[in-house]
């Protein structure tokens, strides 16, 4: 998630990327959480269908890999469906799991590359140039479902106060997807860091989230946010090509893990 976390809930735009980890789902025996290649069986399967999932990357980062692997498990089911069939049986199996979720990372599992977002309504392509991105982990696993609790207890109780954050945030995610469209980088950094305020004043940052941020401000960032729900995963940053082996030492020595990954990737697909 780049931008427009929490809001995109409740109907405010955000903007996406998919990452290039893949995530692969072939004929086999499953092990650990098989709900989601159950669920994804159950639909598009039979009886005799065994589907088993490996990854190139540990789920442990919080990258959608539950929305990956329905993603891929309907494809591989499926492999002539097209990419809004698969995303509406992904969609609404992630929801009949976990109950909660706006879609963004069904979205970016299916269609790949930069998508600007709005649940239910709007899934549109963003031809982004090459992004000077860097991944931070803290270390710590957030739970997604509890961070969504806790905005939406905050939201009865403050009803105006957070849907004026919202409507901020929503701002912010449209200046962005200019800046973007234009390669104007450094703004794009700046508006992280506005997003970031927000979710601040949200309640979603974490101790742990500001020391890597600011480690990667110091180091010469544009900007740096938190990226999904909070409370921990990881960290985002924008920064010039020239800094980006300083501020990743910079994120590793305040403690944080740089994760080597590459945005605006492809989306489901058949391989051999």
């Amino acid at each position: 998630m780049l931008f427009g976390e929490h809001a995109v809930v409740y109907g405010y735009p955000c903007i996406v990327t998919a990452l290039s980890e893949r995530l692969f789902v072939s004929e086999g025996v499953a092990v650990g959480d098989t709900r989601f290649l159950d669920a994804a069986i159950q639909l598009w399967g039979n009886s005799d269908t065994k589907l088993a999932a490996k990854s190139t990357f540990s789920g442990k980062y919080g990258f959608g890999s539950s929305s990956a692997v329905t993603v891929a498990a309907l494809k591989y089911l499926k492999p002539n469906a097209s990419d809004k069939e698969v995303f509406d049986a992904a969609y609404k199996i992630v929801l009949d799991i976990q109950g909660v979720g706006s879609g963004f990372d069904v979205a970016a599992a299916t269609y790949g590359e930069t998508l600007y977002y709005i649940k239910n309504k709007v899934i549109e392509p963003l031809t982004i140039q090459e992004m000077p991105l860097v991944v931070g982990y803290t270390g710590v696993k957030a739970d997604t479902k509890t961070f969504i609790a806790d905005v939406a207890a905050k939201r009865a109780r403050e009803p105006e106060k957070v849907e004026r954050i919202f409507a901020a945030i929503a701002k912010i995610v449209e200046e962005a997807k200019i800046k973007m469209l234009e390669g104007d980088w450094e703004r794009v950094g700046r508006l992280m860091d506005f997003n970031q305020e927000y979710l601040r004043d949200l309640g979603v940052s974490s101790e742990k989230l500001e020391v890597l941020i600011s480690a990667a401000k110091r180091a010469g960032a544009w900007g740096a946010k938190l990226s999904g729900a909070g409370g921990g995963d990881c960290m985002i940053v924008l920064g010039p090509r020239d800094k980006r082996d300083v501020i990743r030492k910079a994120i590793e020595g305040a403690g944080g893990e740089v994760i080597n990954v590459s945005p605006n990737a492809e989306g489901v697909r058949i391989e051999p």
